[in-house]
């Protein structure tokens, strides 16, 4: 009788304790959830607008049948300053922002959710995963983050490859669509994405994470410089975007099939119709030059920012 009295006080301290306890982790957990959105839309918003330029211009060559070369790239930029300003190599941006700051937000904190689930799955932290996990949490992130967007980055192309009389704005592109087009329409071109996401965003995570692991082993330093992250974030979207590379040429050209004179077709069709009239080599990769000028820029500012405001976000919550 005695001990069970005892034992009433001590069982409910406990409880407490437990539920307490799991109030607080909680707690941190939807902190890591907020602060990995938050530094993953700033990295996005960053990165893309230091590009968008060249992004605008490689999108013009995919979706054409224009041979591609750095003398024609040059000049494209050129007369589009000239002949519609300087702003108007940022057209298009907009659009991109609102796809890309979603997009990268969702990308980078679906990648700490999938490092942390697949982590306690094998046993290990996240940051430590072993390779095929590696790969499997950087493609799982991609693909979560391009079927959650992928109508905005259709909107982005379109805006980027049409006269500014046609779409005057994001919610214009939207209504001409669903009206002219059809709803269905804004997922065109949706297959390929996913296709290319998947080793773009597995190779691009990976190939970062093992070179900040590989350097925490090397160096004996816990955390890489600025510069550094840079170098790997740069490598990364060297590997992730030459190996998608011609998935995205199809998809630009299925998502632009309405407005630049190419009919609709399967994502096999499109293919056979590029390396019909352009070849294999100098169609489905045309304009990959200028991606391997952009693409690690990109990359590295995006890995590095996420990663910086991660630490700042960290220091100032403890």
């Amino acid at each position: 009788m005695g001990n069970g009295v005892k034992e009433g006080p001590v069982r409910l301290h406990e409880d407490a304790e437990a539920v307490l306890s799991s109030s607080v982790s909680s707690k941190r957990d939807h902190r890591q959830v907020l602060s990995s959105l938050l530094s993953g839309a700033l990295a996005g918003a960053l990165a893309k607008t230091a590009v968008a330029p060249l992004d605008r211009t490689k999108i013009i060559f995919q979706v054409s049948s224009k041979r591609f070369s750095a003398k024609e790239a040059f000049r494209v930029l050129y007369y589009t300053y000239l002949n519609e300003g300087f702003l108007s190599l940022w057209r298009g941006n907009s659009a991109t922002m609102v796809r890309v700051v979603p997009y990268a937000a969702i990308q980078f904190s679906a990648h700490e959710e999938y490092k942390r689930i697949l982590g306690s799955y094998y046993g290990f932290r996240g940051e430590a995963l072993p390779p095929w996990p590696r790969l499997f949490a950087g493609a799982l992130a991609g693909t979560t983050a391009a079927s959650l967007t992928y109508p905005l980055d259709l909107v982005r192309a379109r805006m980027a490859v049409t006269p500014k009389e046609m779409y005057s704005n994001i919610f214009h592109v939207f209504i001409r669509i669903s009206r002219e087009e059809g709803l269905k329409t804004l997922y065109h071109g949706f297959m390929p994405t996913v296709l290319g996401v998947i080793p773009y965003a597995g190779l691009s995570f990976f190939t970062y994470e093992t070179l900040k692991s590989l350097h925490r082993e090397y160096s004996g330093r816990r955390q890489p410089y600025p510069f550094e992250r840079m170098i790997f974030g740069a490598c990364a979207g060297l590997i992730g975007q030459s190996a998608s590379y011609p998935l995205d040429v199809v998809r630009r050209r299925m998502q632009t099939a309405g407005v630049t004179g190419y009919p609709r077709a399967s994502i096999a069709c499109t293919l056979r119709t590029i390396v019909r009239e352009e070849g294999a080599v100098r169609g489905l990769y045309k304009g990959l030059s200028m991606n391997w000028v952009k693409g690690p820029i990109a990359v590295g500012i995006s890995f590095t920012t996420f990663d910086l405001m991660q630490i700042l976000l960290r220091h100032l919550q403890s």
